[in-house]
């Protein structure tokens, strides 16, 4: 674990037990608790990191709950599971990371004049021939028109969130679609099995590609150059024994990396120091991100004054610790930000493939 988000993680949880007999009051009597303590951890939270969120209440007569969540940014999950891993126990106190699962007649969404819950919301999954392994879930609301159609979907999509619980909705599924009864192309699902249905596809997922791994060191490379608008030039280089693979849904997370530097004077392209201080950088990811590991470094384009590395990983906690540590190490030198997402078949790198 990092060591400064270590004594990050202490400093909060010593400051939050100085404070925490005014935080349960506050629950405990439902009076003045954004003033005496929202206000007052929302902005300790963000010296911890940005991207923490919280819920509170009173899980019973004794007991106050603090529930730490990402909000669904799958590179902030880790950093919420380690700050409650870290939390000291106090009598009165249960903290929690990450929304969980609730029971399907326990949600009941009301927002907008409308309501989310098992009665009105239907499922089928959409299978892709083309892309076997993705899960992709067509959701029918029953009240879905055209006119409400961005309304009803963000209440499907916070109803799914607190049925299935925060990291199961934010990993599990590929994709979700929200549509009306009158647009459904497959029987009807009750939502109340879609628990069910999503720990299958999980099981027959990971018994296929459990333990599968790719050795690159023998791999072979290929150059992609353009010229883009003002004679800038694009230069790439991708792995084509991984862009090839039969198995890439066995690593599904994208690890997207960018590094942006000055390149007006030369064409887009980074400078003799700056080409070696990207190379720099790029050696730091790769000697923590290993193949062997389930870390496969797909490639790199450097373009327009930015240099992208592209990562495809088999598990997304690891990646966003190892980032967001390289993002502090050289940040006074240049700017990096990262992105982690699910892109089972790799469609992020097609304009690679196809050349």
């Amino acid at each position: 674990m990092n060591s400064n988000l270590t004594k990050s993680y202490q400093d909060f949880w010593v400051w939050f037990q100085k404070k925490e007999k005014t935080f349960f009051l506050a629950l405990q009597e439902g009076k003045h608790i954004e003033q005496a303590f929202f206000d007052k951890l929302s902005p300790k939270l963000d010296i911890v990191k940005e991207g923490f969120y919280f819920l509170a209440g009173m899980a019973d007569d004794k007991t106050a709950e603090l529930v730490l969540t990402a909000d669904g940014v799958i590179q902030n999950i880790v950093f919420v599971e380690e700050l409650v891993r870290a939390a000291p126990a106090i009598a009165g106190w249960k903290f929690t990371a990450l929304k969980a699962a609730s029971y399907m007649d326990e949600v009941n969404i009301k927002m907008a004049g409308y309501t989310f819950n098992v009665n009105n919301i239907n499922f089928y999954s959409a299978d892709d021939t083309a892309c076997p392994d993705e899960v992709n879930i067509i959701a029918v609301h029953d009240d879905l028109e055209v006119e409400n159609t961005a309304t009803i979907s963000n209440g499907v999509g916070i109803f799914l969130d607190n049925y299935l619980g925060e990291l199961d909705f934010a990993t599990e599924i590929d994709n979700v679609t929200v549509i009306s009864p009158s647009d459904a192309q497959q029987p009807l699902i009750p939502i109340g099995k879609l628990k069910d249905f999503l720990a299958w596809r999980k099981k027959e997922f990971t018994e296929r590609y459990e333990g599968i791994r790719h050795n690159t060191e023998d791999d072979e490379y290929a150059s992609f150059e353009a010229e883009l608008a003002d004679d800038k030039r694009l230069v790439a280089v991708m792995n084509t024994d991984l862009l090839a693979w039969d198995a890439k849904a066995s690593h599904p997370w994208i690890l997207l990396v960018e590094i942006p530097y000055d390149g007006e004077r030369t064409n887009g392209m980074p400078d003799e120091e700056t080409y070696e201080l990207l190379n720099q950088i790029e050696e730091s990811i790769l000697t923590e991100l290993k193949d062997s590991e389930g870390y496969l470094n797909v490639g790199r384009q450097t373009a327009d004054g930015v240099r992208e590395i592209y990562f495809a990983c088999n598990d997304f906690r690891k990646p966003a610790k190892v980032l967001y540590q390289i993002q502090a190490d050289y940040s006074t030198q240049l700017a990096i930000n990262y992105d982690i997402y699910k892109d089972k078949y790799w469609q992020s790198f097609a304009r690679f493939a196809s050349n």
